[in-house]
């Protein structure tokens, strides 16, 4: 998931960072990183929610350091209106809830935060913790930027892509990192009942995090959601989630349907676990009958498996680089001219839909 670090233009100002924390230590110690980074300007401390709120009210910011147990109204519910006031601010959650609060955190990743980090004890703030601010900041900074020309959407399909054969998609594999989680939502908030295909996911998340997202998900998208099991098998109306210490494959059974092998083996975009792996093995068993979506998530995991699942006479979409927390993921499969579609998550929600045939 790696990228190249954020270099700040000579040229222009260095991004701004909201710190908003109830500790006076806490933001003194992540102020002291920032400022001292050369690449970061800190913008202003923010001891409440509340203040943070009046704060951008006044001022603009690139990025906004939230905390998450705060008195008053804490950092979860204040989040809506944060990423109202803030415009195009990144959010990335720094709370030491992060370690024993997985279900806080990754709600909050559902409404809208780009990223999180634990927050250790104020003594262990310099070192470890410094350093990965600093590389999480900068990959975000480095997704912002152009990483592609603009696409125009006229030259996008008018309707849902379809299998090459002209049958009906028997499945739906989805990858996505960094912004993957409120993109998921927007993107299945909406599905029917109707919709019965399994869907195979592949997100990012440290294993901890795993099982607050698979319920996060199925309340989003009302309908069951299960984290992956060896030799589970892929059921209809029911999602399925690869945990985050394997990769989730698709092996075909001999009645003609397909279940979960978990595998560990090391793969070249280092992930774990690897969009590429689901998506090369979708391609295998459902051929063109697989409809294989990214979504936002830095690096270029997921671009090897959209080219196989293409040759298998399969669709890839992608969602666009407006609506991305990080086009990298996206723009890989782009770049490499993989893409059937480009466009928002709510509308590959609507694609998955109307490309359903009788």
């Amino acid at each position: 998931m790696a990228t190249s670090p954020f270099l700040p233009d000579p040229g222009l100002p260095l991004p701004r960072v909201l710190i908003v924390d109830d500790s006076v230590v806490a933001r003194t110690v992540i102020a002291r990183v920032i400022e001292t980074s050369g690449r970061f300007v800190v913008a202003g401390l923010a001891g409440s929610a509340l203040a943070a709120m009046q704060f951008l009210t006044r001022e603009q910011v690139d990025f906004i350091l939230l905390d998450l147990a705060m008195p008053g109204m804490d950092g979860l519910s204040a989040l809506p209106e944060l990423i109202g006031l803030g415009g195009k601010a990144r959010i990335v959650i720094v709370s030491s809830s992060t370690h024993d609060g997985a279900a806080e955190t990754v709600r909050a990743l559902a409404l809208g935060a780009a990223d999180t980090i634990a927050k250790p004890e104020a003594g262990a703030m310099t070192g470890r913790f410094a350093q990965a601010l600093l590389a999480r900041l900068s990959r975000l900074m480095d997704g912002r930027a152009p990483e592609l020309p603009p696409i125009r959407r006229a030259n996008l399909p008018a309707q849902a892509p379809v299998a090459a054969d002209g049958t009906a998609f028997d499945m739906v594999a989805i990858g996505a990192s960094t912004g993957g989680i409120h993109a998921l939502g927007a993107m299945l908030q909406n599905l029917p009942a109707a919709f019965v295909r399994p869907i195979l996911i592949t997100q990012h998340l440290p294993p901890a995090f795993v099982p607050y997202f698979a319920a996060q998900l199925a309340a989003i998208a009302g309908r069951p959601c299960d984290v992956a099991e060896e030799r589970m098998r892929l059921r209809p109306g029911r999602i399925v989630i690869a945990p985050g210490n394997a990769h989730a494959r698709c092996v075909a059974l001999p009645d003609g349907g397909a279940a979960i092998r978990l595998t560990d083996e090391r793969v070249p975009s280092g992930c774990l676990p690897s969009v590429d792996p689901m998506l090369a093995s979708a391609a295998m068993v459902y051929g063109p009958r697989v409809l294989a979506v990214i979504l936002s998530g830095m690096g270029r995991d997921g671009a090897e498996g959209a080219r196989l699942v293409r040759e298998a006479g399969g669709s890839v979409v992608v969602q666009d680089q407006a609506s991305s927390t990080v086009w990298g993921m996206p723009g890989a499969v782009v770049v490499a001219g993989l893409a059937d579609a480009i466009m928002p998550p709510a509308a590959i929600g609507r694609l998955m839909i109307s490309g359903r045939r009788a």
